[in-house]
């Protein structure tokens, strides 16, 4: 149903991009002369990036800085319509995991000898050809680069740096290119005007003057660190987003809806029973459904697809008087709970999908093999009713914000229901969740639990970091930074056409996407990365050559949040990586069942996914594994032993963990 709704949807889109005729760019590299373009790239507008160039002082943000794009800076789609940068403006840096983009005509990878992300740790060599250093701390920063797989012009394609573990909130870092090679192993040389800026102290009237004074505390950052000029073909320099500004919005938003709260439990309405006999459902006893009633901080009443964020004049999000938001659930309650009250879980669907998927067969299994209650609300923002505003943010970057800021209430929609899942008075306390002489189903002395795959874990990181109820949750088939994912996920595919249609150069595409992160952090796993087990514990389930979530980008989540990896992880010789899983620290077989947060790589005998930023698409990538390990019986035992103990226990043995193929 989801797949024909994505499909009529898509073909209006298309059609609506067709009338609209060709781009208003017919110069790809439009934007280049206009005033507040880095002189540096004057190829294209926003080039390098991210780039402090596109920033101005503000001494009361977290970092001191202010994103102060305007819109000449930002491709415009085929509308020929300007982007309102006002979204992006609220961030006082970039993304933490935001890829850096450069353009260097005839670049080979190979013949520089760039760190690939098979080889990650060579990306700190002495005399790794690219440089991240942050200089904060004067820590080099690891990374791969890659070149745009996708690009259709080599004069046009992207050079992509991407971090190995996402950067530090709030800190700066300084970017060095040098000794970049061509296919015949000749060295490229620097552009004129970086040349002019990174040589002798220019004149106080030369126009590249303000330019050079922006750039020298970082050139000199980076010469003590041993990058000298010598050689240098491009250096810049960007601060990342404080965690203020990163999650500003949602734990103010949080914060106020739960002062308002207070003791009480949410308001709620029971809308259906359904109790099954065993003929109908092994597993399930009852189903329940129902509404809760949560404060709306969007600027439509009820809030609507489309909707964003109501803000004060600070900028601050405010709710509405009288503006209320309800959030239908749905929940399962397994037969286990009538013998013993079972532990309550809150369940994240899966990509624009539906509460409904908590009625999925392996949820019920894990609910009916491990005593859990699992209730879901639909994840309005990239629910299956947001469908249309999807397809619109990625025709028209202006509607772009609707997307995350309805993701950020709808993640208070979801806190709202695990609170009345715990709560005394909550919906333990309804007759739903009792038995018919009225004992209990819901064990509320226990934590709220959180399980969620997929979209569900891709946000879930962000709703477990902001919950004051969850304090373990398991992230399956995980990752983050759709900035990173997008390009690598086989369900992007029918996306693409849109974004084809509104950026037909894949140059501004990619920009287009890291400007996109840069508001979508806000409500995934991405911003809140970095502080996500400083109070909770994570479970991250992988399976390896996921068609739909890249293990690149489980692998940056498992590096940043600092998790451990069981090992073995995979049969020897299955991993392309000259050092597998390289800075992620390994629970080594035969060791006790350990504490705190860790990642298992299922197997399910799935080819290697490709080493370039592209999906895992035609036959020879096989099956695709994404929902194998939720329905491994093995899998579902390591979860729920996590979930009610916080012990990670291996069950698998001395073996790698692998996982039977699911039709």
């Amino acid at each position: 149903m989801r797949q024909r709704l994505l499909n009529g949807l898509l073909a209006a889109a298309l059609g609506a991009a067709a009338l609209l005729g060709p781009p208003a760019q017919a110069d790809p590299a439009g934007h280049a002369s206009e005033r507040g373009c880095d002189p540096l790239a004057p190829a294209e507008c926003l080039l390098p990036f991210p780039n402090d160039w596109y920033t101005r002082p503000d001494p009361g943000s977290g970092t001191g800085r202010r994103v102060s794009f305007d819109t000449a800076m930002i491709p415009r789609p085929a509308t020929g319509l300007p982007v309102d940068p006002a979204a992006w403006n609220r961030s006082d840096g970039f993304s933490p995991g935001s890829a850096l983009i450069a353009q260097v005509p005839g670049l080979d990878l190979a013949a520089t000898g760039a760190a690939p992300l098979t080889d990650i740790g060579r990306s700190l060599d002495r005399d790794a050809p690219v440089v991240l250093l942050d200089t904060t701390t004067g820590e080099r920063w690891p990374y791969w680069a890659e070149l745009d797989a996708n690009a259709t012009d080599p004069a046009r394609q992207a050079l992509l740096i991407r971090p190995a573990r996402n950067f530090h909130d709030g800190h700066h870092y300084a970017v060095a290119l040098r000794r970049l090679k061509n296919a015949a192993g000749r060295t490229i040389p620097a552009a004129a005007p970086f040349a002019a800026v990174a040589g002798r102290r220019l004149p106080a009237h030369d126009p590249l003057r303000a330019r050079q004074d922006r750039l020298r505390p970082s050139l000199a950052a980076l010469r003590r660190a041993g990058v000298t000029a010598e050689g240098l073909n491009l250096a810049w320099d960007f601060t990342v987003a404080s965690t203020r500004s990163l999650s500003g919005d949602l734990f103010t938003v949080r914060d106020d809806a739960f002062r308002r709260l207070g003791d009480r439990s949410p308001g709620f309405a029971v809308t259906g029973v359904t109790d099954l006999t065993p003929a109908q459902d092994a597993r399930i006893a009852r189903e329940v459904t129902g509404r809760i009633t949560v404060p709306s901080y969007l600027n439509l009443p009820g809030g609507p697809p489309g909707s964003v964020l109501n803000r004060g004049g600070d900028g601050t999000p405010r709710a509405l008087p009288g503006n209320t938001q309800t959030a239908e659930f749905r929940c399962e309650i397994p037969r286990a709970a009538f013998r013993t009250p079972s532990r309550p879980s809150l369940y994240g669907h899966g990509l624009l999908g539906r509460r409904s998927e908590v009625g999925a067969g392996n949820v019920k299994d894990m609910a009916a093999e491990h005593d859990f209650t699992f209730c879901a609300t639909d994840w309005i923002g990239m629910a299956e009713e947001d469908i249309p505003v999807v397809l619109g943010g990625l025709a028209d970057p202006s509607l772009f914000p609707a997307i995350p800021e309805r993701s950020e209430q709808g993640m208070l929609n979801a806190l709202f229901l695990g609170r009345a899942l715990i709560h005394p008075k909550g919906l333990g306390a309804d007759a739903a969740f009792r038995t018919g002489d009225g004992r209990p189903l819901l064990d509320t002395r226990h934590a709220l639990a959180y399980d969620g795959n997929s979209q569900g874990a891709i946000l879930g990181g962000a709703l477990v970091a902001a919950s004051p109820d969850i304090r373990r949750g398991v992230l399956g088939v995980t990752a983050m930074n759709y900035g990173l994912l997008l390009n690598r996920s086989a369900d992007f595919a029918p996306f693409q056409q849109v974004l084809d249609g509104s950026y037909p150069d894949k140059l501004h595409q990619q920009l287009v996407l890291q400007l996109f992160q840069m508001v979508w952090d806000r409500s995934e796993t991405n911003a809140y990365a970095n502080h996500l087990t400083d109070h909770h514990e994570v479970l991250l389930h992988i399976a390896y050559g996921d068609h739909q979530v890249a293990n690149a980008a489980a692998e940056v989540e498992a590096r940043t949040i600092g998790t451990r990896i069981l090992s073995p992880t995979l049969a020897a010789g299955r991993s392309p990586d000259t050092v597998p899983y390289w800075g992620i620290r390994r629970i080594g077989p035969g060791r006790p069942p350990s504490r705190g947060s860790a990642m298992t790589v299922w197997d399910s005998g799935t080819p290697t996914p490709p080493l370039t930023n592209t999906p895992p698409a035609g036959p020879e990538y096989g099956h695709d594994p994404h929902e194998d390990p939720r329905n491994s019986p093995a899998a579902r035992q390591q979860k729920a032993t996590f979930l009610t103990t916080g012990r990670v226990i291996n069950v698998c043995g001395t073996t790698p963990c692998t996982a039977t193929p699911t039709s």
